[in-house]
């Protein structure tokens, strides 16, 4: 068995353990000969990230056969956070199944392994009828400035026009954006839609992305899932799922 991963910054990493490390603990990735995917759920099942990193997007890759490898995500984190912005990482399994990391060209790390998951978790199967993309910034602000009055956040489309509102005992804010304003990169709206969403998980998810996280891609339908995109270079996709807001 081979398998050796390396990016010539830390950027890519650190942007993938990240979002993980918003949903779950414990992380089992599985290497192809085409790259590296991850899919997890958080334990009450109202989140899953879902992550397609192609071997194209790597710097250097091999892997001769399909593996599973478990890690701790807090441990692992650790370790990628050492890694300065222009340093390379570079990942692979040792015979004694041990994970090596070298960031740089003088700090190595190993880490013990953790029996990888088995299960596996579909993805939602959903015709989308709204598009939204917004710069990340915009998507940011916008989530700030409805958890001053709200936990929920609640989105409605029409027609060239997309509303985030947030309502709350001390009162409700209102964001509006026509087609064409600035932050709104993107509409497409074959349907009207309303959805509400927790910020518990917005939140976490959008500001773990940060920087490195240009924009985002939202499409949801009325009382479905919401999907957003990160777009984020070298790396194929990083999709984040949300079940909307059950009225009770």
């Amino acid at each position: 068995m081979e398998f050796y991963a390396k990016t010539n910054t830390s950027d890519e990493w650190k942007a993938v353990i990240s979002s993980i490390t918003t949903l779950v603990e414990e992380a089992t990735f599985e290497a192809t000969v085409e790259g590296i995917t991850f899919r997890g759920m958080d334990p009450s099942h109202v989140a899953l990230i879902d992550i397609s990193w192609p071997n194209s997007a790597f710097e250097k890759y091999n892997c001769d056969s399909d593996i599973k490898f478990g890690v701790r995500v807090d441990e692992f984190s650790k370790v990628i956070k050492r890694a300065e912005k222009n340093e390379s990482i570079e990942i692979s399994i040792s015979d004694d199944n041990m994970l090596q990391i070298l960031i740089g060209k003088n700090k190595k790390w190993s880490m013990r392994l953790i029996e990888g998951s088995a299960s596996d978790t579909p993805l939602p199967k959903i015709s989308y009828d709204s598009k939204i993309g917004l710069s990340s910034s915009t998507f940011d602000k916008i989530l700030g400035d409805i958890d001053v009055v709200s936990d929920y956040l609640s989105i409605k489309t029409a027609t060239n026009n997309a509303e985030f509102s947030g309502k709350g005992d001390s009162g409700e804010a209102v964001i509006n954006f026509e087609k064409g304003m600035e932050g709104l990169e993107e509409i497409t709206v074959n349907q009207e839609c309303t959805g509400t969403y927790s910020l518990e998980y917005l939140n976490p998810i959008v500001k773990a992305m940060g920087s490195t996280s240009n924009s985002i891609i939202c499409e949801f339908s009325s009382g479905k899932p919401l999907r957003i995109e990160f777009k984020v270079s070298n790396i194929g996709r990083i999709h984040f799922y949300l079940a909307p807001r059950v009225e009770s």
